[in-house]
């Protein structure tokens, strides 16, 4: 329960009452300043405390809005400000200062003063929604019309969807998904159980794939569409009742990846069913996917606060299609965003073979990823701007780097192969690992020295911090090399079990790399440094699969347990970290949004 002090007597005819009950307070009324401070010090020091002026006329939606949200310490609209357990003391301070003060506008002034004393005091947009403080009895009847002249829950249902989607998402799957979010809110179900619901959904419909029968199919396709609804659906119901949470954040987070890679092995013991090996296309199509991604939110860290003056080259002709609303929606919809590509798969799935599904993932993902990239390296090359040292630092996370690089930086500070830029080095030291891999037959040594060379100059690139223009692409290059490593030893081996244990590795690692994004983006940082030691960082697992290829080649299906074992190892590790992470205090209290690719 939490507590709202009105800071006087509320006024005649007034619903703000029973409006703050209605929202889960317990409602208190003030004499004043000083009473309202003496009644705030008499909460429980771990609960949510609003002060509201009395006067307040205004939608409950918009009350909503700045005194529930969970995901700020403090939030303050016209007439009412909220603070949390977190910053309670900075909220008594400046009721006391404002106390003794006086002033008219008592929460005005409250909020401005948990500004000045460093407390940031989230202000949400309003939009149509009316949130004041009428001084005389004209204003409280013109501010009373307003509210009834706008229809709050109209426009709460609108705000419960993203202002930003893909064109399948915003015509085929919003129009009715909000509704069905109203459902669930009115039946108090939960974002995290209409999450876990659509997970279900997902992995039924990949055992629908996996009987490979037409039949099953088609039911998988019906099931991966229902599974994208109801993945609408929970952010909408997040948004909608403003249950935002830290499982929220992890479950949202990462159930769309195990969502699409569990229907992919699922297609991919189908096609197996009908006679046809097509685990390289799928592991294929998840890492270009994943590359795809990881090249999406390095660009982002990296420019996420750096300063300085941005060119305008570059940026002037996506500044003038942007006055062309249907450029909007085209450019939205060739990058093939999770909309867009889900509908994409379960089209396919139920009238074609997995076949024909992967090429066109892979081919429609890697038309989306040259488009993405080549826009973002042209206005990183015009880009005047200085990249700061958090940046540097998200990368160097991102890059994932283990112990065998901090031993090998440590040999290299004082030789001149740190002088050459990062990504250089990079590209060097994949180029050079993957010309071995394809070009040597499989269990040649001469893999594992390329390996080790692999080592060297992964670790000289980010012996320096990643502030260059493109350094941003250092880490999708790591994650290339090593998943693509992966994947040509395993289809080299001629083990025929090489290739799904090979999925289950590459899936399990991408779990970690997408377990470090959102711990990055939710601002508690990298995974700790005995996780990426313990998992080997990329270097070492990398070298680690070259050896074990060059050890087993000639000892049956020994490469394709060690694969297994290691996938196993990987994901056992990471998860059980991860999972203590997203359900500790410590994680932000977020609900992701999701992503648009």
């Amino acid at each position: 329960m939490s507590t709202a002090i009105l800071t006087g007597p509320p006024a005649p005819g007034s619903s703000l009452d029973g409006d703050l009950r209605s929202l889960g307070f317990d409602v208190k009324a003030a004499s004043g300043a000083a009473d309202a401070g003496a009644l705030l010090s008499a909460v429980p020091a771990g609960e949510r405390v609003a002060l509201v002026d009395p006067r307040f006329v205004g939608h409950v939606h918009a009350l909503r809005l700045a005194l529930t949200d969970p995901r700020f310490p403090a939030a303050a609209a016209p007439g009412a400000i909220t603070a949390q357990s977190g910053a309670r003391p900075a909220l008594a301070r400046a009721l006391g200062a404002a106390g003794d003060a006086g002033t008219d506008d008592l929460t005005g002034a409250l909020a401005d003063a948990l500004d000045a004393d460093g407390v940031s005091v989230h202000r949400p947009q309003l939009g149509t929604l009316v949130a004041t403080v009428p001084t005389d009895a004209e204003a409280r009847h013109a501010a009373r019309a307003a509210v009834a002249a706008v229809d709050d829950e109209a426009v709460r249902l609108r705000s419960a969807v993203k202002a930003h989607d893909g064109f399948f998402t915003t015509f085929f799957i919003s129009p009715y998904s909000r509704y069905i979010a109203r459902w669930c809110a009115r039946r108090g179900l939960t974002p995290n159980q209409v999450t876990t619901a659509s997970l279900l959904t997902a992995l039924i419909a990949a055992g629908c794939a996996a009987t490979g029968e037409r039949g099953g199919y088609v039911a998988a396709g019906v099931l991966l569409l229902v599974s994208f609804v109801l993945d609408c659906t929970d952010g909408q119901l997040a948004r909608y009742a403003l249950k935002y949470s830290t499982m929220g954040a992890w479950l949202d987070a990462t159930f769309d990846r195990a969502k699409e890679y569990a229907f992919y092995a699922g297609l991919a013991l189908g096609a197996a069913r009908g006679g046809d090996d097509v685990w390289a296309l799928a592991l294929g199509a998840m890492i270009l996917m994943t590359c795809r991604h990881v090249v999406d939110f390095s660009f982002n860290e990296a420019n996420a606060d750096s300063v300085g003056a941005t060119a305008k080259t570059g940026l002037a002709l996506s500044d003038r299609l942007d006055g062309l609303g249907w450029t909007v929606w085209a450019r939205r919809m060739i990058i093939l965003p999770i909309g867009e590509r889900w509908a994409m798969i379960a089209v396919l799935t139920a009238v074609t073979s997995p076949r024909i599904v992967f090429w066109a993932l892979i081919i429609g993902c890697a038309f989306g990823a040259c488009y993405t990239t080549a826009g973002r390296v042209l206005r990183s090359v015009t880009r005047k701007a200085r990249r700061t040292d958090r940046a540097a630092r998200a990368l160097a996370d991102l890059a994932d780097s283990g112990p065998l690089a901090d031993v090998v930086r440590g040999q290299l500070s004082r030789t001149g192969i740190v002088r050459l830029q990062p990504l250089v080095l990079a590209l060097i030291a994949s180029g050079a690992l993957l010309a071995a891999v394809l070009g040597r037959p499989f269990g040649s040594r001469q893999v594992i020295v390329a390996a080790v060379f692999y080592v060297v100059f992964s670790a000289a690139a980010v012996a320096r911090p990643l502030k260059g223009a493109l350094d941003w692409l250092v880490p999708p290059v790591f994650r290339a090399a090593e998943y693509t490593t992966v994947l040509v030893l395993a289809a080299r081996s001629d083990e025929p079990q090489a290739l799904p244990a090979a999925f289950g590795l590459v899936a399990a690692v991408a779990y970690h790399h997408y377990d470090t994004v959102y711990r990055i983006r939710g601002g508690t940082g990298a995974p700790p440094t005995w996780l990426v030691r313990v998992t080997g960082g990329h270097e070492g697992r990398t070298l680690l699969v070259t050896v074990l290829a060059a050890l087993l080649a000639d000892r049956g299906d020994d490469f394709t347990l060690a694969l297994t074992a290691l996938a196993v190892a990987v994901a056992l590790v990471v998860l059980v970290e991860s999972i203590r992470f997203w359900v500790s205090s410590g994680a932000p209290a977020v609900h992701d949004e999701g992503e648009t690719a």
